[in-house]
C-alpha cells in the first residue's frame, strides 16, 4: 500500500513539473513588466532578460490594474482630508510616481518629435533627445489637464474603478501597436527595443483579457461602447505614426497609453450625459 502511494506521489510530481515550470516562468514575466513599467520594488531573481522582456508587453494592462488601484486608492485616503480636486492631483501625482512618469515622457517627446521634425530622421532625433521643448511641454501640460478636469466631473464613489479601468485598457490599447506596427529605432541603446519585439496573438489575447474586463464592473453593457472611441483614437494615432515613420516607437507607445487613457475619460462623461 506504501509502495502504491509512493507511485502515485512520483506520478503526480512528474505530471506537475511542466505546470509548474510554466507557472514559475509567467511569474518572472509578469515581475518582470511590473519591474520595467513601473518603480515597484521587486526581487533579486527578477532580471531583464530579453525573452521575458519580450513577453512583458502581455501583462501591461494587469500593471496598469495596479497603477489605477493605487492611485484609486491614494484619492480615497486623500479625499478624507482634502478636497476632491485636491485629492485628484495626488492621485495623479501618485501614478505618475510609481511609474516613473514613463509614459508621461513618451508623450513628450513624441509631440517635440513630431512637432519639430519633418523627416523620419528629424523626428527619430528629436524624441531621442533628453531635453523637453515647447510642443511636449504643451503636449504633456494638455493631456494632464484633460485627464484633471475629466476625473474632477466624476462623483467620487467612481474614481477608483475608472482610474482602474483607464490605466488598463489604454495600456493593452497601446500594446496592441506591436501587433500591427513594426519598431522602428534602429539603435541597441533604446530603452523600449528589448520589449518592443512582435507580440503573439496569446500575448494579446491575455493583454485584453487584463485591459478589458474592468469595464464589466461597470454592470452596464452599454460601458463597452466606449471600447470604440477609444480604438478609433488608436487607428489614428497608429495611421499617423506609420505615415511619417513607418511605425512606432516606445515614446509613440507611452504617447498613445496617455491620450487613449484622457479618451477613455471623455468618452465616460458623454456617455453618463446621455444614459
Amino acid at each position: 500500500m506504501k509502495w502504491q502511494v509512493l507511485k502515485v506521489q512520483e506520478f503526480l510530481t512528474k505530471n506537475n513539473m511542466p505546470f509548474m515550470y510554466e507557472m514559475k516562468k509567467e511569474i518572472k514575466i509578469f515581475f518582470t513588466t511590473l519591474m520595467f513599467f513601473t518603480k515597484i520594488p521587486c526581487s533579486k531573481w527578477v532580471d531583464r532578460s530579453p525573452e521575458y522582456l519580450n513577453k512583458s508587453l502581455r501583462y501591461l494592462s494587469l500593471v496598469g490594474i495596479i497603477v489605477g488601484a493605487i492611485g484609486g486608492i491614494v484619492y480615497l485616503l486623500s479625499s478624507f482630508i482634502f478636497t476632491h480636486a485636491i485629492a485628484i492631483l495626488l492621485s495623479m501625482i501618485s501614478t505618475i510616481y510609481i511609474t516613473g512618469g514613463f509614459h508621461e515622457d513618451g508623450i513628450a517627446d513624441t509631440c517635440d518629435g513630431f512637432g519639430g521634425g519633418w523627416t523620419k530622421e528629424n523626428i527619430l532625433r528629436i524624441m531621442k533627445d533628453s531635453r523637453t521643448g515647447t510642443y511636449g511641454v504643451l503636449g504633456l501640460f494638455s493631456v494632464l489637464a484633460l485627464k484633471f478636469v475629466s476625473l474632477y466631473q466624476m462623483a467620487p464613489q467612481q474614481i477608483l474603478l475608472v482610474l482602474i479601468t483607464g490605466h488598463a485598457l489604454s495600456r493593452f490599447v497601446a500594446s496592441t501597436l506591436l501587433y500591427t506596427h513594426n519598431y522602428v529605432r534602429e539603435d541597441a541603446q533604446s530603452k523600449a527595443k528589448s520589449a518592443a519585439q512582435r507580440i503573439s496573438i496569446g500575448s494579446l489575447f491575455i493583454g485584453a483579457l487584463f485591459g478589458i474586463t474592468p469595464l464589466i464592473v461597470f454592470l452596464h453593457y452599454y460601458v463597452f461602447f466606449l471600447l470604440i472611441p477609444v480604438f478609433v483614437a488608436r487607428w489614428y494615432l497608429g495611421r499617423f505614426f506609420r505615415r511619417w515613420i513607418g511605425g512606432f516607437t516606445g515614446d509613440c507607445a507611452g504617447a498613445t497609453q496617455q491620450i487613449c487613457e484622457v479618451v477613455f475619460y471623455l468618452s465616460l462623461l458623454i456617455l453618463w450625459k446621455f444614459t
